[in-house]
This record gives structure tokens, C-alpha cells and sequence, in this order.
């Protein structure tokens, strides 16, 4: 079981294909990480060798110093999506109400987006009415 940036990858899938699992890295990091260690693209996880694993942690490591992956980019993804809303933008709205950004049309789609989020947000209230009682309770 190999971990990258807190998450595990997938043992039966190359590791080209097992590091596009990591939020953040797509395929073209995906490659570059590849061959700098010198891998095929055809090896799979479950083949790595000890070494090789520690060779992988330490370069994901130092790049992850330099770029944002995994839990940082969604707390800096997150952060930056709760600023637009916090101003006032448009984009920040129409985000916070789960609709399109980007100007896309609305009436016959992006239907399904907004009733999941009004279903979320629904979720959202029950849980904190939930919370008050049992804080009441104690």
C-alpha cells in the first residue's frame, strides 16, 4: 500500500494512471514524475520496489513545496470560492447558489446542479438543528 500526499494509490493501475488519482496532479505531472524516476509507463504500483516508493515520496514531497496538491489545493480552491462570495461577486453568487459561473444558459440546464445543491443545503440545516438539541441536551 503506497500513500502520495495522503492519498492511497491504487495497487493493479500503472503508476502513471495511480498518480492521476492525487487532486492536482494531471497527466502531463504525471508523466514528468515518471520519468524522472525512470519508469515505465506500463508498471504497475504493486511492482514498485521499497526504494523506488521512497524515491516517489521524497519527489512528490519537494514538489508539493513548490505547487499546491492534494488537501492544500482544495483549502486554496475553497478559500478562493468563499472570497468571491465574501465580496459580493457575481461569480462568488452564482457560485454559492450552485449555479453556472461562466454564463452559461440556465433554462433548460444546470437543473440537476442546483437541486443538488438546495438538497446539500437541506442536508446542511438538519445536521446543525441536530447539533443544537444534543448541545441542549448536555
Amino acid at each position: 500500500m503506497i500513500y502520495v500526499l495522503k492519498t492511497k494509490l491504487p495497487e493493479n493501475k500503472s503508476v502513471f494512471v495511480a498518480l492521476l488519482s492525487v487532486y492536482g496532479i494531471g497527466p502531463s505531472r504525471s508523466m514528468l514524475i515518471c520519468r524522472k524516476l525512470g519508469f515505465l509507463p506500463a508498471l504497475k504500483v504493486k511492482d514498485i520496489s521499497k526504494e523506488q516508493t521512497l524515491d516517489l515520496e521524497n519527489l512528490t514531497e519537494s514538489l508539493a513545496r513548490e505547487v499546491a496538491f492534494a488537501n492544500d489545493l482544495k483549502k486554496l480552491v475553497k478559500q478562493n470560492e468563499n472570497n468571491l462570495a465574501r465580496i459580493n461577486t457575481y461569480r462568488g453568487i452564482r457560485l454559492r447558489k450552485g449555479l453556472p459561473v461562466r454564463g452559461q444558459r440556465t433554462h433548460s440546464n444546470a437543473q440537476t446542479a442546483a437541486r443538488f445543491v438546495s438538497r446539500y443545503q437541506e442536508q446542511q440545516k438538519a445536521t446543525q438543528k441536530k447539533r443544537k438539541k444534543l448541545r441542549k441536551k448536555k
